[in-house]
């Protein structure tokens, strides 16, 4: 039975990491919301007893995982993308959550004040919030993750053990949203990461993942998603 992904069909957003995880195992899956409309997630997203919080969440079999972090801790094994150890097992989970706290404060930035608010609503209070963000959070997380690279035992071309993992796809997500978001600061802090740099090139690299990225089923990055350029906001 194909995996069931349930996200807002017109944005990447925090859905695009399980998609990513997906595309680059060559899983099948069936965007729902892209093939049927909205309708049946919303339906699905309030139902009990256990209901998502909000989107993605992820239908395999009777199982529904919600959080782009648990549904990428429930497909690790299944799609060959995490190691066997628990130890590995953990260790990229809790990169992975690191990288959901990086898109987490990107958010903030255009959203400070309140998600039910525009971003012309809050526009003092986002670029505070963003100068703090390019200047002291995007090299400190960056800088984190080339850490981990270096200290890998088994070398750095990847972040955990010696093979891809769903860390690796995310770490390369995390790279072209802040890209996209905040071109100038990310090259000031790409400078600093080298092995980041590197592996975000491996990453495109892979068959699968190039494959996908070529194709209509990668949305662009737009002013609707969690990456958005605001020139001002990028200092």
């Amino acid at each position: 039975m194909a995996y069931e992904l349930h996200y807002w069909p017109c944005i990447q957003g925090r859905g695009e990491f399980v998609r990513l995880a997906l595309e680059a195992a060559g899983a099948d899956y069936l965007d729902v919301t892209r093939e049927d409309g909205i309708d049946d997630m919303l339906e699905r997203l309030g139902a009990p007893p256990r209901p998502a919080f909000a989107p993605p969440f992820l239908r395999d079999g009777d199982l529904v995982i919600g959080q782009a972090s648990a549904i990428l801790l429930h497909l690790g094994p299944r799609l060959g993308l995490v190691g066997e150890s628990e130890a590995d097992r953990i260790w990229t989970h809790q990169i992975q959550l690191t990288i959901a706290d990086a898109v987490a404060e990107v958010h903030e930035t255009h959203h400070p004040i309140a998600t039910s608010l525009f971003y012309e609503d809050q526009k003092p209070e986002a670029a505070r919030r963003a100068a703090a963000f390019r200047d002291e959070r995007i090299p400190k997380f960056l800088g984190w993750l080339e850490r981990v690279l270096g200290a890998n035992p088994a070398g750095p071309r990847h972040l955990v053990g010696d093979r891809l993992s769903y860390a690796d796809l995310s770490l390369f997500q995390l790279v072209e949203g802040l890209a996209y978001a905040f071109p100038q600061a990310t090259e000031r802090a790409l400078a600093a990461t080298p092995m980041v740099v590197a592996l975000h090139r491996r990453v495109v690299s892979l068959p699968r993942v190039a494959a996908y990225l070529s194709s209509d089923r990668r949305l662009p990055f737009s002013e609707d998603g969690i990456f958005r350029r605001y020139p001002e906001l990028d200092g």
